[in-house]
């Protein structure tokens, strides 16, 4: 008997991810009426905004038919129509929870989310019942799905009615037992800028799971107008874009303001479509290159951009792009020294080549090792922080070049008095080509990041580990 005038609510299960809604129902002499699906009020009690595209209708005429265990690799909203099921699912992904169980009775007065890679199963318990489901991709025969086998002992589901009592399909009949079962893997993540910088910091962070892509320009063209149909996108969760143009003074020139305006903004909208089209998070690296570093004190996330340069143009235009994916991380951040050439390794050079620099000293920032980029980008994807703008520096005193590089001199046991000061209009006056104009202060406020539970170590002393380390 269905439940009349029940509140909206939501239930938690064992299964991670799975949640059971109550769904009010009214009704009178005539009949009844619910809202089976209704965006806002539901994602405002933490359903995942899953984006269906497609609505399907099982109708079954007897009771006792049996349909399952299938896990498929889209997500799906459960509901009954008409008549009432006993569900039980099971979890088939890696992981922690593979094989929990959880059962319950679903009427038109409830319903359940499943994550994919969540076995789905149900016997319906009336004649007539019409069970339907909306899922966030279109059925493809060629889609992957894990199966288990409805009398499978190590589930130990206890089915209403046994199950050599029950309509069975030969198909169902023959799926495995969970020993024999292979876990569904997660929804992949593709790295793109995998050999820059950044790019091989991911790798460390992320390792080489299967379910992880790292790709090139040689391997992905982000520019290409084909990038939407590169993929199977909807076999994608994450896309974390490392790829970017970051020849700041190149930027200036004709040829450079293309480059730039290609990789920062023409390839950064075709991801950001692509996430937005197929409920992919994007995850995009900024800079602080888009603040005119006029402000005193520290840049906070919401503060309005005001770029001086092309590169500063180009990455402010690219995070208005992937502001609008409804999942979407932007990662600002400054001063960025990685694996390969940077400026620490540079001053160190110069100092065991004897040479004496001048380094500018009224530019103000904190410096960022790629790694700390890294493990805050996986520190927001596995926490599910909420979506939005993080400022990601090391942390420590705002300081200058000038004083950065004083600090490698001293750490490799050379005098840092043999590094001069100079201010910044000096030092680009006698330059060879096009010089970007650079904002005096780059200093970030983290409070928004050390608030989600990830604290940067402190950039100085990651510097005299940098230097001890081998280039």
């Amino acid at each position: 008997m269905t439940e009349y005038a029940k509140p909206l609510s939501v239930t938690e299960t064992p299964i991670p991810g799975l949640v059971v809604f109550d769904l009010p129902v009214h009704g009178d002499a005539r009949g009844w009426f619910k809202e089976n699906w209704q965006r806002e009020k539901m994602t405002a009690l933490g359903l995942p905004d899953f984006g269906p595209v497609q609505n399907n209708i099982s109708f079954n005429d007897a009771a006792g038919t049996t349909r399952g265990i299938h896990a498929e690799p889209w997500d799906k909203w459960v509901s009954v129509a008409t008549g009432r099921i006993f569900g039980a699912w099971v979890d088939l992904r890696e992981g922690e929870t593979f094989g929990a169980v959880y059962t319950t009775e679903l009427d038109p007065s409830k319903a359940i989310f499943v994550p994919r890679g969540v076995g789905n199963s149900y016997q319906t318990l009336d004649e007539n019942t019409a069970y339907t489901y909306l899922v966030n991709d279109h059925w493809s025969p060629t889609a992957s799905y894990t199966f288990l086998n409805l009398a499978d002992e190590t589930a130990a589901i206890t089915w209403p009615i046994p199950l050599d009592q029950v309509e069975i399909s030969d198909k169902d009949k023959a799926h495995p037992r969970l020993q024999d079962v292979t876990p569904m893997p997660p929804a992949k993540i593709l790295v793109t800028g995998s050999n820059g910088q950044l790019g091989k910091a991911l790798r460390d962070a992320l390792g080489d799971a299967p379910h992880v892509e790292y790709t090139t320009r040689d391997t992905l063209d982000l520019t290409d107008p084909e990038l939407g149909t590169a993929r199977r996108w909807r076999d994608y969760d994450t896309i974390i874009n490392a790829a970017a143009y970051t020849a700041v003074d190149k930027a200036e020139t004709p040829e450079g303001r293309a480059a730039a305006w290609a990789a920062n903004v023409t390839a950064v909208t075709g991801l950001a479509t692509i996430a937005a089209q197929n409920g992919i998070t994007l995850v995009h690296v900024s800079s602080d290159y888009v603040f005119d570093g006029t402000k005193d004190g520290a840049y906070g996330e919401s503060d309005p951009v005001s770029p001086l340069g092309v590169y500063g143009q180009t990455k402010a235009a690219g995070d208005a792009a992937v502001a609008t994916v409804p999942r979407h991380y932007i990662v600002r951040t400054s001063w960025v020294i990685g694996d390969g050439n940077n400026f620490v390794r540079t001053m160190a050079s110069l100092a065991e080549r004897g040479i004496d620099p001048a380094v500018v000293d009224d530019q103000y920032g904190r410096l960022t090792f790629t790694p700390t980029i890294a493990d805050a980008i996986r520190h927001l994807l596995d926490t599910r922080a909420p979506y939005g703008t993080y400022n990601v520096t090391n942390t420590g005193e705002p300081t200058t070049w000038y004083d950065i590089a004083r600090d490698v001199y001293r750490l490799t046991g050379h005098d840092p008095d043999r590094v001069t000061p100079v201010d910044t209009a000096a030092y680009f006056e006698n330059a060879a080509g096009p010089v970007s104009p650079r904002p005096r202060n780059s200093t970030l406020d983290l409070a928004r990041i050390t608030a989600t539970g990830f604290t940067p170590d402190d950039a100085r002393e990651l510097t005299a580990g940098w230097l001890s380390s081998p280039a």
